[in-house]
């Protein structure tokens, strides 16, 4: 496992067979690291590149139409993305057959099945592509590069996300070197690196993952946006923020009862059950309500309605990845707290409070998100 120099990010891999690279993507964040690669990367590079927005468990909303007109990407496509649930063909080879061997069998046809399902849905070659990078191969779009045999760099499918989540291992318990195996001869397919198709496995943090695979590689977060300028923070505002000034206005202006109170950001997570959720987000703003102007920042995918269940508390109802706060020249909050959001790259707080998996176990039963931890017990 090594940190390589930052200019892999510009030469890329020598094995170009185009100049062209494409960024597929399943969520916000994701949509916003591929945008800062791009405006780093393409400045020292030359070339084109294309984005693929998976709509398989994210709403967009207008965030294509914005893209279109950063000039960015060259094309935006949409992936109506296929789970195998959505095949009784594919799902007859996911079940229980009670012996390893057996399921191992099934598992070789069960990845050529998922992969083979996507055939009609992606929207462009992907083969023609240079470079390609997957957030997320854990996704089915894994299984079709793997169906496909081509070959691409993973990209870890959030900040840290192997800290908490060590997705590979904890979806391949049982017979684990067997499996990797397997994978490296492309009869079944393992995320994170492992496929035989993955060039790479890109971290933010080595050392702030659980376990990884020989071909990590670390980019930190921190150097892609030191690279920023001026006018690459004004393209990411007006792609991520529909009205910037509204949204700084709803952030910072503060009513008569609040004016001497400074600002905390709590940002919610689709973690839990509903009725948990609703709970463990109460107790956190009745421990700060008294003392600070509470702001909520919703999960792009946390649904529960904030502004009913916390009245008088302000919510921020636009979808956007809360990083790109960070690139409003000037704006700041007093203090930021997180559940299990890694925000140790969060450049608009002045404060940060990570309430971590000692808290969520107040919450929930810790064996749901204690799952990593027990793998080497």
């Amino acid at each position: 496992m090594t940190r390589i120099p930052f200019d892999y990010i510009i030469k890329g891999m020598k094995r170009d067979k185009t100049n062209r690279r494409v960024y597929i993507c399943h969520t916000y964040y994701h949509v916003y690291i591929a945008v800062v690669k791009e405006l780093v990367g393409r400045r020292e590079r030359s070339g084109s590149a294309d984005i693929i927005l998976s709509t398989m468990s994210n709403d967009f909303e207008s965030l294509e139409d914005r893209l279109k007109k950063s000039g960015v990407f060259e094309n935006i496509y949409t992936y109506d993305e296929q789970e195998d649930v959505t095949s009784e063909k594919v799902m007859k080879y996911h079940r229980d057959r009670g012996n390893i061997i057996l399921n191992l069998m099934q598992r070789i046809t069960y990845t050529k099945l998922l992969g083979k399902l996507q055939e009609d849905y992606i929207p462009t070659d992907i083969s023609k592509y240079g470079d390609v990078y997957v957030f997320c191969d854990s996704d089915p779009i894994g299984y079709y590069l793997n169906y496909k045999k081509i070959h691409y760099h993973a990209v870890e499918d959030g900040l840290n996300s192997g800290l908490l989540d060590d997705q590979a291992r904890n979806a391949n318990k049982g017979a684990w070197p067997l499996k990797k195996a397997m994978a490296k001869l492309g009869l079944i397919f393992i995320e994170s690196g492992y496929s035989r198709y993955c060039l790479d496995y890109e971290v933010n943090d080595i050392k702030a993952n659980h376990s990884l695979p020989p071909n990590v590689v670390e980019i930190p977060r921190e150097e892609l946006d030191k690279k920023l300028s001026v006018e690459d923070h004004r393209i990411l505002v007006e792609i991520f923020l529909t009205d910037p000034d509204r949204l700084v206005g709803q952030l910072l202006n503060k009513s008569a009862s609040d004016a001497n109170k400074p600002n905390v950001m709590i940002l919610t997570e689709p973690l839990c059950e509903l009725d948990v959720r609703k709970r463990m987000f109460a107790d956190i703003v009745d421990e700060y309500k008294d003392d600070y102007r509470v702001i909520i920042k919703p999960h792009p995918r946390d649904l529960l309605d904030y502004e009913k269940e916390f009245p008088g508390v302000v919510v921020v109802k636009d979808r956007f990845p809360m990083e790109v706060l960070g690139d409003i020249t000037g704006f700041k909050v007093d203090k930021l707290v997180s559940v299990i959001t890694q925000i140790d790259n969060v450049y608009f707080a002045k404060e940060i409070v990570y309430l971590g998996l000692d808290f969520l176990d107040k919450y929930e039963d810790p064996s749901i998100h204690r799952k990593t931890e027990m793998l080497d017990k």
